[in-house]
């Protein structure tokens, strides 16, 4: 596997969060609607219909130059690139080719505690086409043009990826920082971000080789298995000596493995010509600089900012995955500092409530988030009746502390209450109490368990550990 260099690059597909569609007032969200239902005169190609650019396409395609560490470019044109399909009625796709709105950029993608820079070549606006479906066992196929008309970037990478690993870490990288630059809503699974693979080997890393592309691939577990079974394959045809084809292949997630589709020529005869119905766009400086001063915290910064908190890298990303809960953390975070932040994170995500309730910025909630947290810091609770109070913090007003007096889940740390119980545990255990004395220090932990028993799981344990070892004199 190690005699070949895998050279990996991803277009990704990214529909933007618009109202409407990129050149129609039509609705740009077909995922409830009925097929073929979402459509006008513009969608269609029919004679006569002018398109009028989205002006919100273009804020959101500037976002997400600033998203990918660049900025837009101040001038850039559409073109008609033509081909035929049955999901596009008007046998030409507006696109743009010479000058694209974004040019250059990068991701800086986190991978096993390091940052892996991916370079962009370029970013186009474009529309996207309808979508066919193929029904099993059925000798025909069907077209919803719902999706005809909606709002795309298509980003193109640089072949910049040398494993499987790498390409997802990228692929879920460029979703995130699209979704928190509020570029697009990431629905993956209606399709709002697909990704296409370009994977090659060659022996020489100074040289790419034949490439395949694997198309419209919807989850970041597809790209990884994608780009491991193309390495696979490709490896064991150059072993063999013979060529790999330049090819667009599939993904069959079920066999996980890819399947041709068709050859792929060099050159593409897509005849592209200005598209006469739109001008150029032009951005002023004023324009660029206005909506720079408004983009919001990006992943990489809001990463530093959990830096702070101390967690693993994974409870880092799972927060990442839910900006809900995030936001709170950050506050709980600005407001109580990384204590009750950590504390709050793993409740968070261990919580066994799923109300939306108990996720968002709400203040009130907050501070007796942050006031559970001082309670266990004293040890007037332990861990499993914290969680359990936070997972009702959203459906009552009372404080953390008048719920922990409800449920009566309050630890016994009265010292004085304690050690009569300590001394009654000790007096029916006195084995256990002369192994502690001889050095048995696991035998602790058995007269712990009692003493909790006893106290019907109330004792504060740390502060019963310290009065059993003051009791026997260790």
């Amino acid at each position: 596997m190690n005699k070949y260099q895998p050279a990996i690059g991803i277009e990704c597909h990214v529909q933007l969060n618009t109202k409407t569609k990129l050149f129609a007032a039509v609705n740009n969200d077909a995922r409830n609607a009925a097929p073929n239902t979402l459509i006008s005169h513009i969608c269609v190609g029919m004679p006569g219909a002018l398109p009028f650019l989205n002006e919100k396409a273009l804020e959101l395609a500037t976002r997400a130059a600033f998203a990918l560490n660049t900025e837009p470019q101040k001038f850039s044109k559409f073109e008609r690139k033509h081909y035929f399909y049955p999901d596009l009625p008007k046998g030409y796709q507006i696109t743009q080719y010479q000058q694209p709105i974004i040019v250059g950029g990068h991701v800086e993608v986190p991978l096993d505690g390091n940052v892996l820079n991916v370079a962009i070549d370029r970013v186009q606006l474009e529309e996207d086409a309808g979508k066919n479906t193929h029904p099993t066992g059925a000798d025909y196929s069907l077209v919803d043009l719902n999706r005809a008309g909606t709002p795309l970037l298509e980003i193109v990478s640089k072949p910049d990826m040398h494993s499987a690993a790498e390409a997802k870490a990228f692929a879920r990288e460029l979703w995130l920082v699209m979704k928190y630059a509020g570029v697009t809503e990431g629905d993956m699974y209606h399709g709002q971000v697909r990704f296409d693979v370009n994977i090659s080997l060659s022996a020489d890393p100074n040289k790419l080789g034949t490439r395949s592309e694997i198309k419209n691939l919807n989850s970041f577990r597809s790209v990884e298995g994608a780009v491991a079974y193309e390495i696979k394959r490709q490896t064991e045809l150059l072993d063999k000596g013979q060529a790999v084809v330049q090819e667009t292949r599939g993904w069959d997630e079920a066999k996980q493995k890819t399947t041709s589709q068709r050859e792929k020529e060099e050159a593409h005869d897509y005849r592209y010509m200005p598209e006469p119905d739109i001008p150029p766009v032009e951005l002023e400086e004023t324009y660029i600089s206005q909506i720079k001063s408004q983009m919001p915290e990006l992943p990489s910064s809001i990463r530093q900012r959990l830096s702070k908190i101390d967690l693993i890298p994974s409870v880092a990303e799972d927060l990442l995955d839910r900006p809900a809960g995030l936001e709170r953390i950050l506050h709980i975070l600005d407001k109580g500092g990384p204590g009750p932040a950590r504390r709050a994170t793993f409740w968070l995500v261990a919580q066994t409530d799923d109300s939306a309730q108990l996720e968002g910025h709400l203040p009130e909630i907050e501070d007796r988030i942050i006031e559970l947290s001082e309670m266990i810091e004293a040890g007037q609770l332990n861990s499993n009746a914290a969680q359990q109070i936070y997972n009702e913090l959203s459906h009552t007003d009372k404080s953390a502390h008048q719920l922990a007096q409800d449920l009566n889940l309050l630890q016994v740390s009265d010292e004085l209450a304690l050690n009569a119980i300590v001394e009654q545990v000790i007096k029916d255990n006195p084995k256990v109490a002369e192994d502690i004395k001889v050095g048995e220090a696991k035998a602790i932990g058995f007269l712990v368990g009692q003493v909790m028993a006893k106290s019907q799981g109330k004792a504060n344990p740390g502060l019963a550990q310290q009065i059993i070892k003051k009791q026997l004199g260790v």
